[in-house]
């Protein structure tokens, strides 16, 4: 989080300031992480959210849930690169073409 702010960004400072993040593939995320961004995940349903978690303690803690996510180049791509572009419009497919459209 941005130093004493709640957000990654804080926006209404007079500088830039930006918290620390981290972009991992599912398989190397801690699994109280997890646990709790599938906890969050299930409340809202099948969708494409953005889901903040903050780690404190050893504990996970959800601090917002986005359905209408940013998703920044450099950030959230970190890992998979141009291929999450592309996993994110199929599965946009897949629920058109499901739904007959």
């Amino acid at each position: 989080m941005a130093r004493n702010h709640w957000q990654i960004y804080n926006h209404g400072s007079k500088r830039f300031f930006s918290g620390d993040f981290d972009t991992l593939p599912t398989f190397d995320a801690p699994k109280i992480v997890l646990d709790a961004v599938l906890k969050a995940a299930k409340v809202v349903g099948n969708g494409l959210y953005g889901i903040d978690i903050k780690v404190h303690d050893e504990r996970a803690y959800v601090l917002e849930v986005n359905d209408n996510p940013s998703i920044d180049q450099g950030v959230e791509d970190a890992y998979l690169g141009e291929q999450l572009y592309g996993q994110i419009m199929a599965e946009f497919l897949r629920r058109l073409e499901k739904r007959g459209l």
